[in-house]
């Protein structure tokens, strides 16, 4: 059975920093592309940024420079390092595989003042 599940959310100010975490089972992690989505209050899910089984990466141009996505395939866990929040960074954040489709339960980043 595919499982994901994130943590390390959190409320912080504008400017400070999260880490979010997503232990993953259930598949071949190490082979698979991982991905992160959040949906903000009221809106869709968005797509925040991508890695693939070999690290690259690609972000949504509205995190580029502030959010670094990785991976332990040690540790079956995916990584996504935000720092500069911003308030419009608020947001339920969810890792994802292979597609937004299959998602975990999420974890709440909250930023404001």
């Amino acid at each position: 059975e595919v499982q994901l599940v994130e943590s390390g959310g959190g409320s912080v100010q504008p400017g400070g920093s999260l880490r979010l975490s997503c232990a993953a089972s259930g598949f071949a992690f190490s082979s698979a592309g991982m991905s992160w989505v959040r949906q903000a209050p009221g809106k869709g899910l968005e797509w925040v940024s991508t890695i693939t089984r070999g690290g690259s990466t690609t972000y949504t141009d509205a995190v580029k420079g502030r959010f670094t996505i990785s991976r332990d395939n040690t540790k079956n866990t995916l990584y996504l390092q935000m720092n500069s929040l911003k308030p419009e960074d608020t947001a339920v954040y969810y890792c994802s595989w292979p597609n937004a489709a299959r998602r975990g339960q999420g974890t709440q980043v909250t930023v404001s003042l």
